[in-house]
C-alpha cells in the first residue's frame, strides 16, 4: 500500500479537509447512536495536536442533489461538540464565499463542519469543477471515511487528485486490518459468511474460495447450499433458483483446495419467533413443515475446531437467526470462541458488513475481535476483491 497517514503530513497551520462518515441514526432531532462520530475523534484530535485546522466534509441521508433541511448536518453539532470537546462552527454550504470565510478565520481548537456535500448533484457525479471548489477550502485532504470509499464521489475520490492526501486514523486502521486479513494473512485462513441470500454474496464467496483455507457458510444461504446438495429444507428460507450457482461454488472450492463447511446438523422450528419450540436434526433430515433457523451443536463444535487451528479469521454475517433466542446459539458460541482465541494471541480476527456488527455485539464478542468494521458496502466490496475508488485515489496521490 502506497497511501500516506497523518504522520507523513506537515499539518501545522494547514486547513485539513477531512472526509468523514457521520451518517448516524437520529430520532426526534437527537443522535441515537454516536458510534460513527466517536470513531473519527482520534483523527480530529491528532490534527489539532499537530496545530492543523480540521474542516469536516460529510454526507447525511440521501437528499439526491437538493437542499433538504431534514438532511442538514447542523443537527449534529451538539453530538460533535460533545465528542470532540471543542467548538464546532457550522457553515450552511460546502463551497463558496461563506465556507471560504469560515475556514480563513479558524483558530485554536475550533473545527468547521461544512454542509451536506450531497446537497449538490455534482458530489455523486464526481464533478471535477465541484471538487476544485471544495479543494479551495483546504491545504491537505484526509480521507477518514472508509465506509464511503467504494463511492467515486467528489469528496471521496476527486479531492485526492487535487490536494496532498492521506488516510485518517480510522481509514488507516481499516486498511491495515483488511491487509492483515486478506492481503498478506497468516495461514490457515478461515472465513465465516452468513446471511439470508447467496445472490447478494456471489462475488464474495467466489473470491474467498480462492483465498481462504476454510469457508464456513451459515444463515439462510447455507439452506440454499443444502438444497444444492439434494437435501430437503422444508419451509426454510432458501433460494432454490440459485442451487446451480451454489453447486458451481462448491465445485470451484474443491478445485482450489478450499474446505467449505456447511451445517451437518440443524436447529428446526415450526415458526419464526423468540423461544419457539425447536428440534435438532441431521442436515439431511429436515421435516417438510420445518424451518432451519440455526446450525446445530455438532456443526458449532466443528466450526470451533476450525477456528482453533486457524491463524486468521474473516467474518461476515451470522450463522443463524441471531436476532431471536434460541436461534442465536451457533453465532454466539462461534463468535465467543473467536474472541477467546484472539485474546490469547493465536488468531487475527476481522469482521464487518451487514448484520455482523449487531450479531457480534449481541454475543458480547465484538470488543475482543482484532478489528470490527462499521463499514457495510465498502467492507463487502473489499472482501470481493474489488478496487475501492477512495482507496485507489490515496494510493495514486
Amino acid at each position: 500500500m502506497n497511501w500516506r497517514t497523518l504522520d507523513d503530513m506537515d499539518l501545522a497551520g494547514k486547513r485539513v479537509l477531512i472526509r468523514v462518515d457521520i451518517n448516524v441514526p437520529m430520532e426526534n432531532g437527537r443522535v441515537t447512536d454516536a458510534t460513527r462520530i466517536e470513531k473519527i475523534v482520534p483523527t480530529v484530535k491528532d490534527i489539532l495536536a499537530a496545530k492543523g485546522h480540521p474542516v469536516l466534509l460529510a454526507h447525511f441521508g440521501r437528499p439526491k442533489g437538493a437542499v433538504k433541511p431534514e438532511f442538514s448536518l447542523n443537527q449534529l453539532i451538539p453530538a460533535l461538540e460533545e465528542a470532540f470537546g471543542s467548538e464546532v462552527i457550522f457553515v450552511a454550504d460546502c463551497i463558496g464565499p461563506a465556507a471560504e470565510t469560515a475556514v480563513k478565520l479558524l483558530q485554536g481548537d475550533q473545527i468547521v463542519l461544512l454542509e451536506n456535500t450531497r446537497f449538490y448533484s455534482e458530489e455523486e457525479g464526481n464533478n471535477q469543477d465541484f471538487a476544485k471548489k471544495i479543494a479551495n477550502l483546504g491545504d491537505v485532504f484526509c480521507n477518514d471515511a472508509f465506509s464511503a470509499a467504494h463511492r467515486a464521489h467528489a469528496s471521496t475520490e476527486g479531492l485526492a487528485h487535487i490536494l496532498p492526501s492521506c488516510a485518517g486514523r480510522l481509514m488507516e486502521a481499516e486498511l491495515i486490518a483488511l491487509e492483515r486479513a486478506l492481503g498478506n494473512p497468516q495461514k490457515p485462513v478461515a472465513a465465516v459468511v452468513g446471511g439470508a441470500k447467496v445472490s447478494t454474496k456471489l462475488e464474495l464467496l467466489a473470491n474467498l474460495a480462492e483465498k481462504v483455507d476454510h469457508l464456513i457458510i451459515g444463515g439462510g444461504m447455507a439452506n440454499t447450499f443444502l438444497a444444492a446438495e439434494g437435501y430437503g429444507v422444508g419451509n426454510s428460507l432458501a433460494e432454490h433458483d440459485m442451487t446451480d450457482t451454489a453447486r458451481a461454488i462448491l465445485k470451484k472450492a474443491a478445485l482450489v483446495g478450499c474446505d467449505i463447511i456447511l451445517p451437518s446438523d440443524i436447529v428446526v422450528a415450526q415458526e419464526f419467533k423468540a423461544h419457539a419450540a425447536f428440534s435438532i436434526h441431521p442436515a439431511d433430515a429436515c421435516p417438510k413443515d420445518g424451518m432451519i433457523l440455526d446450525a446445530g451443536p455438532l456443526t458449532t463444535q466443528r466450526i470451533e475446531k476450525v477456528l482453533e487451528a486457524a491463524r486468521t479469521l474473516i467474518w461476515n454475517g451470522p450463522l443463524g437467526a441471531f436476532e431471536i433466542e434460541p436461534f442465536d446459539a451457533a453465532t454466539n458460541s462461534a463468535a465467543r470462541k473467536a474472541a477467546e482465541l484472539t485474546v490469547k494471541g493465536g488468531l487475527v480476527s476481522v469482521a464487518g458488513g451487514g448484520d455482523t456488527v449487531a450479531a457480534l455485539n449481541k454475543s458480547g464478542a465484538a470488543e475482543d475481535f482484532s478489528y470490527v468494521s462499521t463499514a457495510g458496502g465498502a467492507f463487502l466490496e473489499w472482501m470481493e476483491g474489488k478496487i475501492l475508488p477512495g482507496v485507489a485515489a490515496l494510493n495514486s496521490n
